[in-house]
């Protein structure tokens, strides 16, 4: 029976290791995990979501991120409004943020933006002018897809659209 070490490799990945008594070779029995990467500050993830011109044009701006999920600001514009007598915001705007935020809850634990491959929105009522908080969430963190949901709700606080996401988290090429 060979006594069994653990070794440090290098500052993110551990083995185990068996030793033969008969001679100094090495024999490598688990696979190397590399550490978990730090999640990015509040700061961090401001600089991410602002380096795209539409999500910059959407000003985006990051209230809360921690292991619950995510809350950001978008600050409203007047270009927004879809039907000038009414003043509504357009559907597409909401999707977007919903699709941002719900991202952004991915990236949050990722370090990284992902691709969308599917989103459903749901309209609760008519957004007037106003900012617009979304608040994000991961349902689902998997190796190859994750899901996340996202609730934006308007100035007083009341939701006015909602969805779903699925998003393409595997590791870049």
């Amino acid at each position: 029976v060979w006594p069994s070490t653990l070794i440090r490799l290098n500052d993110c990945s551990t083995a185990f290791v068996k030793t033969s008594c008969a001679s100094d070779s090495l024999i490598f029995t688990s696979d190397i995990k590399p550490a978990k990467p730090t999640p990015p500050s509040l700061e961090e993830l401001q600089k991410m979501i602002s380096r795209g011109p539409f999500n910059q044009w959407l000003n985006f701006t990051f209230i809360k991120a921690d292991d619950s999920g995510i809350e950001v600001k978008a600050t409203w514009r007047e270009e927004w409004v879809v039907h000038p007598e009414r003043q509504y915001t357009h559907g597409g705007i909401l999707a977007a943020i919903v699709d941002v935020a719900a991202d952004y809850a991915i990236a949050a634990k990722l370090g990284r933006p992902v691709p969308t491959i599917d989103i459903r929105v749901d309209y609760h009522k008519a957004a007037m002018p106003g900012d617009l908080t979304a608040k994000a969430h991961i349902v689902r963190s998997g190796s190859q897809f994750s899901s996340a949901e996202a609730y934006v709700y308007d100035k007083d606080g009341a939701l006015v659209a909602s969805g779903r996401g699925t998003y393409f988290t595997a590791p870049p090429k």
